[in-house]
């Protein structure tokens, strides 16, 4: 067996499973030998932190070391792991030391980390005390080293160094004390080692300065005047005295007695408590028995030259209505129907008193302006009744406080208060901020688009406030409002569901209905007036001259025309309304502006002198008719004009130019087609017209309409030949008369504003107008 012994240094600060070394290695073992002969290495002593590797050989770690808890004296600064290790076959027994080095891993640390110092403040400057020193367990540099305190003008340390080279700390009064200006100085101690980094520790040093006994207790008043309530139960507290003392510790500390002035019967009912100065009642307190008493209390302190001082106390016993009314509530019905009867009971109250006398008679009342009143059933009881109509949407809820008085003097009184709770009755119906709503919808408008939010208020509660919105059915022209507008039957929110059109509805006026939940449920409905405003969405459209041809109209007149002559009527129509339609006319080009002039108003051309041989046979004037919306629509129409020789029957202003049957014949079929389908929806839209025409009482009668002939019922604002707009009949049979190559005439009633209109056939220059014969068309 081997007694060598093998030498390891590590860190404490390696981790679990960390190698040491290769222990086979160094003890000159063949690993591979050893596993072959079967030779087992192991450690029999110190396995806790350090094993061997059997296949290996390799020493390591088996827990992490610390070398404070493995060495804990610091005796030596030196500390060792000794292992013993065996091998088998054959046995060798060999000796490992592991030294164990050490690190700065623990920072200074004092036994308390508070110190406590009481000094006198007339302890003289230059007095030392001794604080309790800071432990490093590391060693050598790694411990402490030095010591820091904080910055203070009467306080300071010097470090010292102990025999067995610890350090330590001594405390010096470098300033005289003065309690009064600071009784607690609060310092704090740093130690420092020397390790790398350092590491510090901290502790707290509180001096207490102790006082001397200098000042004697005083009470802030010298004379006490209190006044007692007679029959006050034992232990109730009369007086509290509170006499203070500026010094501190026992000096401050005061006890209370009765002087030999205070007489035996005063200390009998009033106990003094000596340690807090309460005065208390020891026996019963009969005003007329005692009604004054007088005492005096000495404080003193406890120093070791006590000081004491004293006081006078005067006691006044009064006599006093000392038993209270009483309330108490037999029943009370709450909640209640806000819509309760009037008289109806509420609450019963009983009401006493144990006093006798005017002390012993008692009143019961209840706040004013409120909607009820106390009845009085018999002794000492009490009804709570409604005596005027409750309204929960007003006040939802009463609270309502009986109070009880005596009539002692002071009386005494006591009360309770009671909370009434009323139950919502459906009896408000909803309301509209308005009973009337305008609402003003642009034509053209979006199918779906929000015209308006009509909202009503209920103010009651639950399903007697939800509100459901319903549009009144009302038919027009056989159309159902439910067709035309949507409500949200939850929020009022009224929808358009369609696009509407002024030139063919122009207002609506229905009713909303809101209808609460409740039961039975209440409504009420506002009147909605829904009107179409116009848009300037059509354009002027020229009737007259008649166009066969594209745009460009061919007229003949004779040279030898007079001078304001009428050569051709411009007529434009627009189905917008008044103010869109009313049309003005221009001249864009003209071939000689001397020559024509245009009436911006009626359209008519007319000569403005007579031909001269100067003037070119052909004549182009371009005229657009402008309605007055915005922006301005027109339409525009070409009239070539040329002279002859010839002369051609001119017919009145009244009158058109006739015009050659033939014209017509070569009329493109499309624009047949597109005529007639212009042709078509007018007559639609006179027809509605009729129909809601007819449902209001006519002004007067007129003529009955005809084919051949019609007499405008309205009033003339312009000269006789202008047409407005909205004369759709003398439109339409303009439009049907010259396409079968008739002349139309309208011609005024004489002594009247009405027209009438004429057709007569082309190449004739008879007109044939009559209030009740037809004209004859072929």
């Amino acid at each position: 067996m081997s007694t060598s012994v093998t030498h390891y240094s590590i860190p404490e600060e390696m981790k679990e499973g960390s190698t040491v070394a290769n222990l086979a290695s160094d003890l000159g073992l063949d690993v591979k030998t050893l596993n072959q002969r079967k030779m087992r290495l192991d450690i029999i002593a110190n396995k806790k932190y350090l094993d061997v590797n059997k296949e290996t050989g390799e020493l390591y770690i088996v827990e992490k070391i610390d070398r404070e808890y493995i060495c804990p004296t610091k005796s030596s600064a030196s500390c060792y792991l000794k292992l013993e290790m065996i091998l088998e076959n054959p046995v060798r027994i060999f000796n490992v030391e592991v030294e164990i080095l050490d690190m700065n891993d623990n920072a200074p640390q004092f036994r308390r980390d508070v110190i406590h110092l009481d000094i006198s403040e007339a302890t003289p400057k230059g007095e030392r005390f001794s604080l309790s020193n800071a432990v490093d367990p590391d060693v050598g540099t790694n411990s402490v080293k030095t010591y820091h305190l904080s910055e203070s003008e009467h306080f300071n340390i010097e470090v010292q160094t102990g025999r067995d080279g610890s350090k330590f700390a001594e405390f010096i009064l470098i300033k005289a004390l003065d309690r009064e200006k600071q009784a607690v100085h609060n310092l704090i101690l740093t130690a420092v080692d020397g390790g790398t980094p350092a590491r510090s520790g901290t502790a707290s040093v509180i001096v207490r300065v102790l006082d001397t006994n200098d000042n004697a207790p005083t009470f802030d008043k010298s004379i006490y005047t209190v006044k007692i309530i007679e029959n006050s139960p034992i232990g109730s507290l009369v007086i509290d005295l509170n006499a203070t003392d500026l010094d501190d510790g026992a000096n401050s500390d005061l006890t209370y007695s009765y002087s030999l002035y205070t007489s035996e019967k005063t200390q009998e009912t009033f106990n003094l408590n000596s340690a807090t100065g309460e005065i208390t009642v020891k026996g019963m307190l009969n005003y007329e028995d005692f009604k004054i008493y007088d005492m005096e209390v000495i404080a003193t302190d406890k120093g070791a030259n006590s000081l004491s001082g004293q006081c006078t106390i005067k006691i006044l016993v009064e006599d006093m209505n000392d038993n209270h009314p009483e309330i108490s509530i037999k029943s009370f019905q709450s909640p209640v129907n806000e819509n309760i009867e009037l008289d109806t009971v509420i609450a019963v109250v009983s009401v006493s008193d144990k006093d006798s006398g005017d002390n012993g008679v008692v009143d019961l009342h209840i706040p004013h302006n409120m909607p009820f009143k106390l009845r009085e059933s018999s002794d000492n009881y009490y009804q709570l009744v409604v005596s005027q109509p409750l309204d929960r949407e007003k006040v939802p809820e009463y609270d309502i406080t009986f109070t009880v008085t005596d009539r002692g003097s002071p009386p005494l009184s006591d009360n309770e208060t009671m909370t009434l709770e009323l139950l919502d009755v459906n009896d408000n119906v909803p309301q509209f901020p308005q009973s009337f709503y305008t609402i003003r919808v642009m034509e053209n408008n979006a199918p779906g688009a929000l015209l308006s939010s009509l909202t009503a208020f209920d103010p009651d509660l639950h399903e007697n406030q939800y509100l459901v919105y319903f549009i009144l059915e009302k038919e027009i022209a056989n159309t159902s409002m439910s067709m035309l507008f949507s409500i949200n039957p939850e929020n009022g929110n009224l929808y358009a569901l369609k696009t509407f059109d002024y030139e063919i509805e122009r207002e609506f006026l229905f009713h909303i209905e809101a209808r609460d939940s409740g039961s039975p449920p209440l409504s009420s409905n506002v009147t909605v007036h829904i009107i179409i405003v116009d848009q300037n969405d059509n354009a002027p459209v020229i009737v007259s001259p008649w166009r066969a041809h594209g745009s460009v109209v061919e007229e003949k007149i004779p040279r030898s025309t007079d001078k304001g002559s009428l050569v051709a009527k411009v007529i434009a129509l627009d189905t917008d309304s008044v103010h869109n339609s009313r049309i003005t006319y221009q001249f864009l080009q003209v071939t000689d502006a001397t020559l024509f002039s245009l009436d911006q108003y009626n359209g008519e051309i007319r000569t403005m002198r007579m031909f001269s041989y100067r003037d070119p046979r052909h004549q182009r004037l371009v005229v657009v008719a402008k309605d007055n919306g915005d922006p301005a629509l027109s339409a525009t129409v070409t009239i070539k004009l040329s002279t002859v020789e010839t002369a051609v029957k001119a017919y009145s202003d009244m009158t058109e130019v006739p015009l050659e049957y033939d014209i017509f014949s070569d009329l493109n079929l499309y624009l047949v087609i597109g005529l007639g389908s212009v042709s078509f929806l007018l007559l639609i839209t006179i027809l509605v017209t009729i129909v809601l025409k007819c449902q209001k009482p006519k002004p007067s009668k007129a003529a009955p309409p005809s084919r051949n002939s019609v007499i405008s019922e309205r009033n003339s604002t312009v000269a006789d030949s202008t047409l407005v707009s909205n004369d759709a009949y003398w439109y339409s049979l303009f439009l049907a008369e010259t396409r079968k190559g008739k002349l139309v005439v309208r011609q005024p009633v004489p002594k009247g504003s009405r027209y009438i209109v004429s057709s007569i056939p082309r190449g004739t220059g008879l007109t044939e107008t009559s209030d009740s014969a037809a004209s004859t068309l072929q």
